[in-house]
């Protein structure tokens, strides 16, 4: 640990410190709004991480090959900010006293893409970390890919600071132990140990011995019992980097809210200081009592540490880049650059013959075109590939052992899989996860921070509606559907048959950026002669058109397209014109233009939704809720056909009810 420059002087490292203390609180009292508590014990860390071991060019805050970062206690965004200020990010002094306020570059929480050098958005506690497991993921894989004998070309570690709170959350249990499992030895979580969440002392609610939890699942840990002691810390972090074979934690013992007259209570967690408290701590540390001061020969220090070790960081991958074979610098260019399309000239589609095929199994024969040929595409399920049908042939299974394959065994954890995911695109890949719809709730908060981070995901989630029959209600969904639509940019497709899904596939890997859920059926429905792949781009489309013109529009999406179509040529029989769309993807549709929008579904025309999910999020199409045909209820233990008859969606009732609104 350099403490000297070269001219023999001296550098004050616990000034370093003390003067990111005094920025974070500063900025925290500008905002009237933070957290402290943080800032005042977690400093240490931070210093010692970033100027004696995070690997980074502060220039240029996105170079690949860089050591990544996740600020798992999103809450301590002012100690992140104030220490990449200190470290020379672009980052201004204008900025930090912006903390909080609208429109700057310092919001409340880390964003991905609105601060330079901030690896992902973070905040909801847990899911940081579980997002570090995913970036440990990713550069194992590179390692693979990249790396020989004689050369390394990817060779960074995936670094986190995590709080109390965040080991709290189930999702970090579950991504920890997967990384345990995967001997991610790349991955060193900075464990800010202060006993005190924002309700008071951790041992009301949080009393597990935490060194032997993370020891049982495949863990090295390392203790500092003095989160002030800047040598312990910065050994142990090397000693991390050491570790051949498993990730490693740093418990580091802090107290909440150093030197505040609040010290080690919650009650200095997540409220400004009063002024008193500030000057009474400026004080203690001999730091000027003026906000937003600080030394330049503190800042000329941190950088200059930083440039002794990192120097040479960019330049040496750069040399490696320019030597690497043709296919490799490609697949790497990929991987840095923003735009993520995907090209699916390659896609080798066989029906079956009877042209009969469940929408799920014509996803895994889409699979298993592409996902070989295409590294880029990287993921799992969360313990349903069998169910899911998304287990790729032939490219082998990611292990501990083999780097090498290309199938995750998420087990049975939705919650980390959805952030592991996000961690995986944050690195380059566009990966993709499964498991069946109604278990899409547990995968929300993670699906929510992709598209807040506009991150190239895919959920594939299948057993989409009641139509499971006998696993019963807890495995029916019904507001699944409607919930996922209305997350901003989440791109949802409920393809109706084969071809559906393949323009799906397309639509997707047409995109620069944003996740999308496929959803999919698990029963054996025709493959339709008038479903067409280019259409699905536009979200909705006419795939039954009467002989004359029509005197109703039926709506739907998925599995129920089909009945919808039965109906309409028994309606046609009667002599009621009904014109039938299928609507693949909802948003995209009600986003089209007039012209179009109108020449599906023209005003003069009484229109019916059904669907087999609740109605709600029709409304925007259907202003009349009687003609919406759906679920709003939960499903029950039974088969297809036994619930489709209780609940009305039988080719019979609908035929019944509909002729009755058209008439």
């Amino acid at each position: 640990m350099i403490t000297k420059r070269n001219d023999d002087s001296e550098i004050n490292q616990l000034k370093i410190i003390d003067q990111i203390r005094c920025i974070g609180i500063d900025m925290i009292s500008a905002a009237k709004s933070g957290h402290p508590g943080i800032v005042l014990g977690a400093a240490p860390i931070m210093y010692t991480l970033f100027a004696h071991h995070l690997n980074f060019d502060s220039k240029k805050p996105d170079f690949f090959g860089r050591d990544r970062f996740v600020m798992s206690a999103g809450h301590g965004s002012a100690l992140l900010y104030a220490t990449m200020y200190v470290a020379g990010y672009p980052i201004s002094l204008s900025d930090l006293k912006e903390f909080r306020k609208l429109d700057s570059i310092t919001p409340g929480h880390p964003e991905y893409k609105k601060t330079p050098g901030v690896d992902a958005t973070t905040g909801p506690l847990g899911q940081g970390i579980a997002t570090a497991v995913g970036m440990a993921i990713a550069e194992a894989k590179f390692e693979n890919i990249f790396n020989t004998p004689k050369k390394n070309m990817i060779d960074y570690y995936t670094y986190c600071l995590c709080s109390d709170g965040d080991l709290m959350e189930g999702v970090s249990y579950e991504a920890c132990s997967l990384a345990g499992t995967l001997g991610l030895n790349k991955l060193i979580v900075l464990y800010d140990s202060n006993n005190i969440c924002l309700d008071g002392q951790t041992d009301k609610t949080f009393n597990e011995d935490i060194a032997m939890r993370f020891v049982s699942q495949g863990w090295n840990v390392i203790s500092v019992p003095d989160g002030e002691n800047i040598e312990s810390i910065s050994k142990a972090i090397e000693e991390a980097k050491n570790s051949t074979d498993k990730p490693t934690l740093i418990e580091v013992k802090t107290t909440i809210g150093k030197f505040s007259k609040l010290e080690g209570t919650n009650k200095v967690h997540g409220s400004p200081l009063d002024q008193d408290d500030i000057t009474s701590i400026k004080e203690k540390l001999k730091v000027r009592d003026i906000p937003f001061t600080i030394s330049q020969a503190c800042m000329d220090d941190m950088q200059y540490l930083i440039k002794e070790r990192c120097s040479k960081l960019v330049a040496n991958f750069e040399k490696n880049y320019q030597e690497l074979e043709n296919d490799k610098k490609e697949f790497l260019d990929y991987l840095m650059s923003e735009d993520k399309q995907t090209k699916l000239n390659d896609l080798v589609y066989e029906p079956d013959e009877e042209l009969k095929e469940s929408t799920r199994i014509t996803s895994y024969k889409i699979l298993n075109s592409i996902v070989p040929n295409h590294k880029e595409m990287f993921g799992g399920s969360a313990d349903l590939f069998g169910a899911n049908k998304t287990y790729v042939e032939n490219i082998s299974d990611f292990s501990h052992e083999n780097r090498s394959g290309g199938n995750i065994f998420f087990g049975v954890r939705e919650h980390a899989m959805g952030a592991i995911l996000n961690g995986l695109a944050l690195s380059g890949f566009r990966p993709y996860g499964s498991t069946f719809l109604s278990f899409s709730d547990y995968m929300k908060p993670a699906i929510r921070l992709a598209c807040m981070m506009d991150l190239p995901v895919t959920y594939i989630f299948s057993h989409d509606s009641i139509s499971v029959g006998e696993d019963g209600p807890t495995h029916q969904p019904i507001e699944q559907l409607s919930n996922l639509r209305t997350i901003p940019n989440l791109d949802v497709f409920r393809p109706a048959d084969a071809n559906e899904v393949i323009g799906t596939y397309r639509a997707i890997a047409n995109k620069n950026s944003g996740p999308s859920a496929i959803i999919l059926s698990r029963n054996t429905t025709p493959i339709l002669k008038n479903t067409n792949v280019l259409e699905v781009e536009k979200g909705g489309y006419i795939v039954y058109e009467p002989m004359k013109k029509p005197d109703g529009i039926i709506i739907s999406s998925g599995e129920e397209v089909h009945t919808c179509l039965e109906v309409a040529e028994r309606l046609q029989t009667k002599g009621l014109q009904v014109r039938v769309v299928s609507v693949p993807n909802l948003i995209r549709f009600l986003n089209q233009d007039d012209e179009y929008f109108e020449s599906v579904l023209p005003v003069e025309v009484r229109k019916i939704v059904v669907e087999a999910g609740t109605p709600y999020i029709w409304s925007s199409i259907v202003f009349n809720e009687k003609n919406i045909i759906s679920v709003n209820t939960y499903g029950e233990s039974g088969s297809k056909d036994d619930l489709y008859k209780k609940f009305e969606l039988d080719a019979d009732s609908l035929e019944e009810k509909i002729e009755t609104l058209l008439k």
